[in-house]
């Protein structure tokens, strides 16, 4: 396995204005082993850090122009996404499936010895079987990435995703989740995970590699990550 040595990795963080992306990029800052971060962002994120770089891209559908930045990078984490709901079924798939597939095209042609991190979803399903369009699109968006061609592919498939800080809820449901979570988290542990542990088992594998083995994290696998690297957390 041809992991970049302490000190020595450059990684992308696409997705930083978000809940888990946001806790990548401040987690990847304070690692030890990453040398530098690009945040590839909509709109530039009021935060500066020696090892930070922020670049500017609004138009997801077109990563061309980034094709300079993504250049000699050792890992990339993406976490850019849509809660149901929240977008029209046409632009959820948009963002669910071209996106990241776009991305990864000009990453792997520009890094092509890169890491990628994909933050996918519980119940995603590659057979594009599924009745949920979230569960298709995740699972397409998963083949794609699978085919891409790297090296070291991980893809990461939570349960619910416990916010840690206060934030307005997506919808009904999320805020019912956050309100019984203490309970529903000692019910069945396995369906959830901290934000900020996601974060970090997803830069974690993308600077260091796992010997988990396989390229499918589910909720379970993601907490038990988190736990052999990080035992005071999970």
């Amino acid at each position: 396995m041809n992991v970049p040595t302490r000190d020595q990795t450059r990684l992308v963080i696409v997705g930083a204005t978000g809940m888990v992306g946001g806790y990548a990029l401040r987690y990847a800052l304070e690692h030890p082993a990453v040398k530098a971060a690009t945040a590839i962002v909509r709109r530039k994120l009021d935060i500066s850090h020696p090892k930070l770089n922020q670049v500017v891209h609004r138009d997801f559908a077109d990563c061309s122009a980034l094709a300079q930045a993504l250049s000699a990078q050792d890992g990339a984490v993406f976490c850019l996404g849509a809660y149901t709901g929240a977008v029209s079924d046409a632009e959820l798939r948009t963002i669910t499936v071209d996106y990241p597939i776009e991305f990864a095209r000009v990453l792997h042609a520009s890094s092509p010895g890169a890491a990628f991190s994909f933050l996918s979803g519980s119940g995603a399903d590659p057979t594009g079987r599924s009745r949920m369009p979230f569960a298709r699109y995740k699972g397409k968006a998963e083949n794609a990435l699978l085919a891409t061609g790297f090296p070291r592919l991980y893809i990461f498939r939570p349960a619910y995703i416990y916010p840690v800080e206060p934030r307005k809820e997506p919808n009904f449901s999320y805020r019912l989740l956050r309100a019984i979570y203490p309970a529903f988290r000692s019910l069945f542990p396995n369906q959830v995970i901290r934000a900020d542990d996601l974060a970090r088992a997803m830069v974690d594998v993308a600077v260091q590699g796992t010997d988990h083995g396989g390229r499918v994290f589910e909720n379970r696998d993601i907490r038990a990550m988190v736990k052999r690297i990080h035992p005071s957390t999970g």
